[in-house]
């Protein structure tokens, strides 16, 4: 049996608090440490990464399409370079694979040359009006009926879960904490101004916290009395392809967008599947994450107008994502109600992108209000890279089994993930701790059979390394046990250990 990871605790005090474990969040605490100063970052799920940033296109935009002058437009282009810097350190999956917004008639033409013009205005590098023939010359599978398209060559698709993952690691190695399972309960306050955080573990003392609660962000400025915006969950469902068809497209196609949203596209993922989808609509319940029949026979055909053979006969699971709509642009700015609250809401897209770019000006932002922000001289810009193993030449894969056996044990056929990789995922920075949290880091349970191998295996490999029953093992949420009703206690050897 492994020795028991140490809990997360919450300390006393801190400089400043972030409050949700998203991209931003993550971001933002991984921007703190750059300087001398204390930073924690609390989390109401077991692990980061299980709201927004769990279930979204998993696309770094370009920037064309934001309003120009808005924190969107600034944000988006400053965010896509960063990444360009920072991925590879972080061991954040990146591919610059570029990206084509669609036109089939004379006035979507028209308004990819707005698209055109606003790109210029916004600082988005390399873009280009395509006709109809290079558009098709350079996507076969596209519909034979477009008019046009533009290109934006530094459109990429990356790993939301790994730059959540990526950003908290760093953080960690750097001395900020994170605290899951840590819920915000109200706000300690004198004479208007922030003294304390008040969490389902504790309190903790504070001249700073910054809501970066996504979907329930309007819930953390109620606690502090503010009601100075709301959100509406917005919902997109997705469908996720094999990697059988991943030649089906090479870049990201997008239709020409609405006023809503950027509308159904058809994309590559970094790991080499294609997704369709997503499609938007408000709903009431901040946890509604329900697909449906209506929204999957939709996504198909809204996918098929940009690429009709689509083969959805290759599907291997569906799943949706809630995105926190704000209003037209994201909400950066402090707290009209409470002094040292700081608000990162309403960070819908594109907020993956701009999340390193977002955490910069938050963190400007607390400088005006009095945060002393000293560099941190031992700052470490990187994570240590790890290998992963179904990337490696056979004579590389030998030399890992020969140096640690658990390389030679392949848990997830689907996806060729080692015993070793999900046991150095429990015990990274900020490690995982359910069997969803080890999918979002190392894909386990993330290939065609989505776990139905692996799963058990994946579970009882948490059991051991955090030293704990196999029953108190749970898929993501902090009730959701894969045991019911949950035995007292369990034999510590499993079959599948």
């Amino acid at each position: 049996m492994a020795q028991s990871i140490s809990p997360r605790t919450l300390p006393a005090e801190a400089d400043v608090v972030v409050i949700g474990g998203g991209v931003v969040g993550a971001a933002i605490l991984r921007e703190l440490t750059k300087y001398r100063l204390s930073a924690v970052l609390i989390e109401k799920a077991p692990d980061v990464a299980t709201g927004t940033s769990k279930a979204n296109s998993g696309i770094l935009h370009a920037g064309f399409d934001a309003e120009p002058g808005t924190w969107k437009a600034r944000l988006n282009v400053r965010g896509s370079r960063l990444y360009k810097d920072i991925a590879e350190g972080l061991g954040i999956a990146r591919r610059e694979i570029g990206s084509l917004v669609v036109a089939k008639t004379d006035e979507q033409l028209q308004e990819l040359e707005r698209l055109l013009a606003r790109g210029a205005i916004n600082g988005v590098p390399g873009l280009e009006l395509w006709s109809a023939d290079e558009t098709i010359a350079f996507e076969p599978g596209v519909a034979r009926d477009v008019k046009g398209a533009l290109w934006a060559p530094s459109a990429a698709v990356a790993c939301p879960f790994l730059a959540t993952t990526g950003f908290a690691d760093n953080a960690v190695r750097n001395g900020g904490k994170v605290v899951t399972e840590c819920a915000i309960n109200g706000f300690v306050t004198e004479n208007g101004t922030l003294k304390a955080v008040e969490t389902t573990k504790g309190r903790i003392a504070t001249r700073f916290a910054i809501n970066a609660a996504g979907v329930h962000s309007a819930q953390v400025a109620r606690l502090a009395q503010d009601d100075s915006f709301s959100i509406r969950p917005r919902k997109g469902e997705y469908v996720l392809l094999d990697k059988s068809v991943g030649h089906l497209v090479r870049t990201v196609l997008f239709p020409t967008p609405d006023k809503v949203s950027k509308g159904i596209l058809v994309s590559p993922t970094v790991h080499g599947n294609v997704f369709i989808g997503p499609n938007s609509f408000a709903v009431d319940d901040p946890e509604d994450h329900e697909t449906t029949r209506d929204g999957l026979a939709a996504i198909i055909a809204g996918a098929r107008q940009i690429v009709p053979d689509v083969p959805v006969q290759a599907a291997i699971t569906e799943f949706s994502g809630l995105r926190a709509d704000g209003g037209k642009d994201f909400i950066l700015a402090p707290s009209p109600a409470l002094g040292g609250l700081f608000h990162a809401a309403g960070i819908q897209s594109p907020g993956l992108t701009a999340a390193p770019a977002i955490a910069e000006a938050v963190v400007e932002m607390l400088a005006d209000a009095g945060l002393r922000l000293q560099a941190n001289a031992k700052f470490i810009p990187e994570n240590p890279r790890r290998a992963h193993f179904s990337e490696l030449e056979p004579h590389e894969q030998a030399a890992l089994i020969a140096a640690d056996p658990l390389n030679g044990r392949v848990i997830c056929r689907c996806e060729t993930v080692t015993e070793a990789e999900i046991v150095a995922a429990i015990h990274a920075p900020c490690g995982a701790r359910t069997v969803d949290g080890v999918k979002r880091r190392v894909r386990a349970g993330s290939g065609r059979c989505q776990g139905g191998f692996c799963g058990p295996r994946v579970t009882a490999i948490l059991a051991r390394e955090l030293g704990i029953p196999i029953t108190e093992v749970r898929k993501d949420s902090s009730e959701s046990y894969l045991f019911y009703p949950r035995a007292e206690t369990i034999g510590e050897e499993s079959a599948y250990v």
